[in-house]
């Protein structure tokens, strides 16, 4: 097993311009073009990491590929994560891809709460997150944003400002409010329409969620 690399180090090696490191993962979007291309380069991506026995995230769109790698068994990046990015970064040279740092972020919502282990149950089962640890929840499948959870100091009675809007398949919608609820939620606003719901946690932090069909 290789050891675990700062993220000094990792900027630090060579042959690994086209990639920055955010969040602790090492992340390079290359602007493609063209569906086509897009696809030669995630089939280039595909045979270097069974050849490496190590597999990164790959976002395929029209007019760009995003890879991000990440070592899991060390919890972060390794040597074998700098010598993959060398690979990719090669490949798409070879078919004439050039990297476009402009789109490479990572983004996490917080939520302030004076009492985080209230709050943060509701966030993990409205969203369908696992646990990322004491203070945060994560999409198991890295696509969306997670959240954090930071102690407030002082109470804030007025309504919240920012409003968490969460679409669900249809189908699915009421599972997934049903387990807010179990987690300490309540139902603060219902529309006309039963397929959409304003929930809140236990602070008052709070999330519209809604399906295809509160749209007719």
């Amino acid at each position: 097993m290789d050891d675990r690399i700062t993220p000094g180090l990792f900027h630090a090696a060579e042959g690994v311009e086209d990639w920055h490191v955010v969040r602790g993962v090492a992340e390079a979007r290359f602007a493609t073009g063209s569906f086509a291309t897009g696809v030669a380069l995630v089939d280039a991506v595909g045979r270097l990491a069974d050849a490496a026995d190590h597999h990164p995230d790959v976002d395929l769109r029209y007019g760009t590929v995003t890879v991000r790698l990440v070592s899991h068994d060390v919890g972060g990046l390794s040597e074998r994560d700098v010598a993959l990015a060398r690979e990719v970064s090669a490949a798409a040279r070879d078919l004439g891809v050039h990297a476009d740092p402009s789109g490479v972020q990572a983004v996490a919502l917080t939520v302030e709460a004076m009492m985080t282990k209230d709050v943060l149950p509701f966030w993990q089962a409205v969203l369908g997150y696992a646990s990322a640890g004491d203070d945060e929840v994560a999409d198991p499948a890295g696509r969306w944003p997670a959240v954090r959870f930071v102690r407030s100091r002082d109470a804030r009675p007025q309504r919240n400002r920012v409003l968490v809007a969460l679409a669900l398949p249809h189908d699915l919608a009421e599972e997934r409010v049903a387990a807010a609820l179990g987690a300490g939620g309540s139902v603060v606003g219902v529309a006309h329409d039963p397929q959409r719901w304003t929930l809140a946690d236990a602070e008052g932090n709070e999330v519209e969620v809604a399906t295809w069909q509160e749209r007719g």
